[in-house]
């Protein structure tokens, strides 16, 4: 896809076999399988089944064209070049408000078991983030999430792995993350991120979910 290439549900014509468009960028899902990167390609052209215009065809082609231009490329495992406990490095970004139509930001991420990519996505976001900075927080809980479901395979499977380490490229998630006080400022984000449900609240003084005072 083109740098900084915005598509949109308006303002194009409509395209004249939305059959046929369906039908490539449901078999493009199947090729994101062994081809990461154009997962987050083929996630924006999905976005418009219902109705895609001349321009979401268009972008269309352009992964067509990309991936014929690159028919040998494809995901690779390779043996660890170092013994155990093996590494597990994981990589997250958002793209704050990228969508025009509803500026709801995509977050991303990337986890990697020694020198292996083992498991990748990219999701669009179910609110509207007010920030940069929540846009890449929600992005680091979804990524965290993912890891710590690996960590507890790996631990089923007696594969010993050493601490896990996800990188983010935003310095204010960082710090927010790094400091486990809950600021005034975040208070939104509390009960899609952390509330552990209605049982946990309501036994656990700490939490300053609504709630626990109910």
């Amino acid at each position: 896809m083109q740098t900084k290439h915005t598509l949109t549900k308006s303002g194009y014509e409509s395209f004249s076999d939305p059959t046929l468009y369906r039908s490539v960028v449901g078999a493009l899902q199947y090729a994101t399988i062994s081809r990461l990167e154009i997962s987050f390609s083929v996630n924006k052209v999905c976005q418009f089944m219902s109705d895609p215009t001349e321009q979401h065809w268009a972008a269309v082609k352009r992964i067509l064209r990309y991936l014929a231009g690159t028919i040998n490329f494809g995901l690779s495992f390779l043996p660890s070049s170092t013994g155990p406990p093996f590494s597990l490095l994981a990589y997250c970004d958002a793209d704050w408000t990228s969508d025009p139509d509803d500026r709801r930001s995509t977050s991303g991420a990337a986890v990697f078991f020694s020198s292996n990519l083992v498991s990748w996505w990219f999701k669009k976001q179910s609110v509207v983030a007010r920030s940069s900075t929540e846009a890449e927080y929600r992005s680091l809980t979804l990524a965290t999430a993912e890891v710590t479901w690996i960590q507890s395979l790996l631990s089923e499977l007696h594969i010993p792995y050493a601490t896990p380490i996800i990188f983010c490229d935003n310095m204010s998630t960082i710090a927010l993350a790094h400091n486990p006080v809950m600021h005034s400022c975040t208070k939104h984000m509390e009960l899609d991120l952390f509330c552990q449900g209605e049982s946990h609240c309501q036994a656990s003084s700490s939490c300053s979910c609504p709630r626990s005072k109910s």
